[in-house]
């Protein structure tokens, strides 16, 4: 027996020592509900929750950036949904202002004042409209020049816009007899003696074959064969006749000039003969050939008859042509950049250049930048995460009706401003697309960051939280376990007490 050292106490308190521990640590995992507390608890356990934990934090923020894109969008969206309506009164008011029933002075008057107030509201809209201190529509620092849509004045062709600030039209071709409408106005084109080819000859109704009957100032003419013969037994020379030939005297009768005689032999000597003024018809074809040389109170070689103002030259016609397209490509033109010519925008078109092809350079204007900001929806540093939203100014010169007047006498230019507001509302129409685009893309990156936020977190859980039934048995048999390593140490402790026995 000894008494120096109880190795059964000794035992017993290491033992208890280790419950104790053990204890210890079931507490804390049950108190804190996390199975990891320390690194030394789950050291590679504790890399990965921390990692998952940047996860799922970065996604969350992630998520919120999201959902505060949607809301920038929804009120520059908004914002634009007031635009379009302004910009379809304006379109009301530009119908209007178009019909010629209006007033010259004070219903036209009346209705630019108020397209000049709703430009004047588009304009302070795109100024103030902001989502916090970003100002959405009104773009940002730096300028741009952009460029007008052209526009064909509602002449009949074909237009070609290159999308460069340049464009092409083509005039429907023009041929003597044809009416054409420009600037509202009608037109007849009138003829000379060389038009009768393209309206009569090989590219038309070509009489020399078919020998149509021909009407010259009301009087109708028909072919004969040189077969018939006058009552004196003649045979006539083929051509137009304006009586039967058969039922006059002789050959002579049947030449000589006036009512009853001969017009021509074929289209070549009408073209000599007809006098300037005559209104030719062939079937429902006309052709009216212009007197155009001043000795009926005209202006001679305008290209105007001098009788009747409606009918003009073909040359005419691409002249008014082309000042009716550069009225019409000038609207929100603010730098002046928009002309019209023939070959190239800097040769005018005149009474002798026009062929029916005009070159125009469509109006421009200085316009802010497009603003341009990034949404971060993503953890991680790649690019891939930004989406980029782009909202062009929307002020009245960017949607290209700044300074839009309809107030002229005709009408014409109320009827050219119908066109400049389409193309603003396709504009507005376009940006509010994207933006719904945008909206709607963020919605689906919101519900997959939340839905990645739930599973990741899921899995961090399984790594970092306490498992409370599992600790609460372990927490159990260590409370069982420290109060019999208690007792036994409490009974190791008197075990030596034998010893006393021998020192009696």
């Amino acid at each position: 027996m000894v008494v120096q050292h109880n190795m059964q106490a000794a035992n017993a308190n290491r033992m208890l020592n280790v419950t104790t521990s053990a204890q210890s640590k079931s507490t804390e995992k049950l108190s804190s509900g996390y199975r990891i507390n320390r690194a030394a608890d789950d050291a590679a356990g504790l890399t990965i929750s921390e990692k998952m934990r940047k996860q799922i934090r970065g996604l969350d923020q992630a998520s919120t950036n999201a959902q505060d894109g949607v809301s920038s969008v929804q009120t520059a969206e908004g914002a634009l949904t007031e635009v379009h309506s302004m910009l379809q009164r304006m379109n009301e008011l530009a119908t209007q202002a178009a019909n010629g029933t209006n007033s010259k002075d004070s219903d036209r008057q009346a209705i630019q004042d108020e397209i000049d107030q709703l430009t004047t509201e588009i304009d302070r809209v795109s100024e103030t409209t902001k989502f916090n201190e970003t100002y959405l529509l009104k773009g940002e620092a730096g300028t741009k020049t952009i460029n007008m849509k052209a526009h064909d004045a509602g002449l009949k062709g074909t237009l070609t816009d290159n999308g460069d600030g340049t464009a092409t039209f083509v005039m429907d071709t023009l041929n003597a007899g044809d009416k054409v409408s420009i600037g509202g106005k009608n037109y007849t084109i009138g003829g000379t003696s060389d038009d009768l080819d393209s309206a009569f000859g090989t590219n038309g109704l070509d009489i020399n074959t078919n020998h149509q009957d021909i009407s010259v100032n009301g009087t109708t003419y028909k072919y004969y064969a040189d077969t018939v013969k006058t009552k004196d037994g003649n045979k006539i020379t083929a051509g137009y006749y304006s009586a039967d030939p058969s039922k006059l005297a002789d050959q002579t009768a049947a030449t000589a000039t006036g009512v009853d005689g001969k017009v021509t032999a074929d289209l070549a000597a009408l073209k000599t003969n007809a006098p300037a003024g005559s209104t030719i018809t062939v079937g429902t074809k006309t052709v009216t050939l212009m007197k155009d040389d001043g000795t009926k109170g005209g202006t001679a070689s305008d290209g105007i008859d001098d009788t009747d103002t409606t009918v003009i030259s073909k040359k005419k016609a691409y002249e008014l042509a082309s000042k009716e397209l550069l009225k019409a490509n000038q609207i929100g033109d603010t730098k002046g950049s928009a002309k019209v010519g023939v070959g190239n925008t800097t040769t005018a078109i005149d009474l002798t250049n026009g062929n029916g092809t005009f070159q125009i350079q469509t109006g421009s204007a200085e316009v802010a930048n497009s603003l341009a900001f990034s949404l971060h929806v993503g953890a991680d540093a790649d690019m891939t995460n930004k989406i980029q939203v782009n909202i062009d100014a929307m002020d009245s010169a960017s949607l290209g009706i700044k300074g839009l007047n309809v107030k002229d006498d005709s009408g014409n230019a109320a009827t050219y401003a119908v066109d400049a507001i389409s193309d603003a509302i396709s504009k507005v129409s376009s940006q509010r697309s994207s933006l719904g685009a945008v909206q709607n893309r963020l919605e689906h990156t919101i519900n997959n960051l939340d839905n990645v936020v739930e599973n990741t977190t899921t899995a961090e859980s399984r790594i970092r939280d306490t498992d409370m039934a599992e600790e609460m048995v372990n927490y159990s048999k260590n409370n069982i376990l420290a109060q019999a390593g208690q007792s036994m140490l409490a009974q190791a402790n008197q075990s030596n007490q034998g010893v006393l026995s021998l020192l009696q």
